[in-house]
């Protein structure tokens, strides 16, 4: 009875994970319709894209420590309510300044919802194996959900207007709120103590600065703004490390990172997560401005990402029952580093296929490291502290996306620029300016800038390659000889509506 109430609760669970995820990508396909709707202008564009992350970003590592201290089924409750009426607000916004606000405070209730799932599962599934799946099925949500985010984004508005990508989390929530209560425990621990601002206010900090910088630099290039956000916020980052190691009760413990194996995983999510993101930009990007795809079909094509995520973290707990968790790892990395090979070697009539199973093999390769690396992270430290363990986890992921868009992207755009000769800063610019040029002219200044591209997107599998087999030898040399003795479980305070 007990185990089919946790499995009926780790569908609810499941919900916010996956809209969270979601929520990332799915402006990818809205933005230009919205932003004419509401007269946008391109930095109004770029916040209403960024504001959301930016925050989930810069608060996940608070709200998994809070939601310890004060009880994470509140915590998610709290935070699922707020998610669904902001949700209806940023689907009725009339102009960009409200659809700004409305998508840093859904980032602020999305920080909330992440880590109170993952930690309530360590909770809800005491068991090693089922705790494994469980833990398989919430990362196959929300990494499945982040990668299909566009292709749902697509269909949504092939029928309706944008703001039905933001009111499609309203239902889901609306369940949260009516079955949480029931299905889901609550825990917190019993020596939570109060929350140190100083930490929350430096992590946040810390966070939004290199996250920004990051992002500028696929946008400005290498330029002062984006090089002094990056600065500022590793030096306020090094701020709140030092601050954390000399507090009793730390807002993350960063303690944990003596254990080598967690420490790699927590590597090789942020650098992962960094390849994928590099990645699914440059082709989806290659889909429609050199092959010629509609938005729509390009997110379709775009799919075999998200299923490839899906079926590799569902086969994850599989084979941690063949091999040790480390094993799995890194032979899953060793899968991604050969999927990213394939775009590396796109060019002519072959190269929608040969992006497709890339980009499938690539995804099907992390799911070991995220369903079984996930689990090793928030499995080795006691339950008080699985929502500080699960923010650590999640901001590598979300650090490590903002930097293959920026870093990768920026890779992308130098190659390109140099293919060109300078003559070009971007394909979209070429196709405007050979609208202008004289009908052969244009016609041999758009292959030359497809071919630019097209260099740019093997130069982007080649990096990715080689970021994969890198994290596959960090993982392999950091695990251990053999399989630690399990931690004592230190008593906890639980409370059952």
């Amino acid at each position: 009875m007990r185990v089919n109430r946790a499995w009926l609760g780790l569908i609810v669970l499941m919900l916010p994970n996956f809209l969270v995820a979601m929520d990332v990508t799915a402006l990818l396909l809205a933005l230009p319709r919205l932003s004419a709707d509401l007269g946008a202008t391109s930095v109004q564009q770029l916040w209403i894209s960024d504001s959301y992350g930016l925050m989930v970003a810069g608060l996940v590592i608070t709200m998994g420590t809070l939601g310890d201290r004060i009880g994470r089924r509140r915590l998610l409750m709290t935070g699922g309510a707020a998610f669904g009426v902001l949700s209806v607000v940023a689907a009725l916004a009339t102009d960009p300044l409200t659809l700004i606000i409305a998508r840093a405070l859904l980032g602020v209730a999305g920080a909330t919802l992440v880590p109170s799932t993952l930690a309530l599962i360590t909770h809800m599934f005491r068991d090693e194996r089922e705790r494994g799946r469980a833990i398989a099925i919430w990362a196959t949500c929300q990494f499945t959900g982040g990668a299909l985010g566009p292709v749902l984004a697509g269909f949504l508005l092939q029928y309706f207007w944008w703001g039905s990508v933001f009111l499609v989390a309203v239902p889901a929530m609306a369940l949260l709120l009516l079955a949480g209560p029931v299905l889901l425990p609550e825990f917190r621990s019993d020596k939570a103590g109060r929350v140190d601002l100083a930490s929350v206010g430096l992590s946040l900090v810390a966070v939004l600065l290199m996250v920004h910088g990051v992002k500028q630099l696929a946008v400005e290039g290498v330029t002062a703004g984006p090089a002094v956000a990056l600065v500022t916020g590793a030096g306020v980052g090094f701020l709140f490390v030092r601050r954390q190691l000399r507090l009793e009760a730390p807002l993350l413990d960063l303690r944990l990172l003596r254990n080598r194996p967690l420490t790699a995983v927590l590597v090789a999510l942020a650098f992962a997560g960094m390849a994928m993101a590099g990645t699914g930009l440059v082709v989806t990007q290659y889909l429609q401005s050199v092959l010629g795809f509609s938005p729509v079909e390009s997110a379709l094509l775009f799919a075999p990402m998200g299923l490839g995520v899906a079926a590799g973290t569902m086969a994850a707990p599989l084979l941690g029952r063949w091999m040790r968790t480390t094993t799995a790892i890194t032979g899953g990395l060793a899968v991604s580093a050969l999927g990213s090979l394939l775009p590396a070697g796109v060019g002519g009539a072959h190269s929608l296929p040969l992006v497709m199973t890339g980009i499938a093999v690539l995804a099907l390769g992390t799911g070991p490291l995220f369903a079984l690396g996930t689990g090793l992270v928030v499995g080795s430290v006691p339950p008080e502290r699985a929502g500080s363990a699960a923010s650590m986890s999640e901001t590598s992921n979300y650090l490590g996306g903002s930097l293959g868009l920026g870093l990768l992207g920026v890779a992308a755009a130098v190659v390109y620029r140099g293919r060109m000769d300078g003559t070009s800063d971007s394909l979209a610019d070429a196709v405007a300016a050979g609208r202008d040029l004289p009908a052969d002219r244009g016609a041999e200044l758009l292959h030359e800038a497809r071919e630019a591209f097209t260099a740019s997107l093997h130069v982007t599998g080649v990096v990715s390659a080689a970021v994969f087999a890198g994290l596959a030898v960090l993982v392999l040399a950091m695990s251990p000889a053999a399989r630690p003795a399990p931690a004592v479980q230190p008593e906890y305070e639980e409370t059952r509506s």
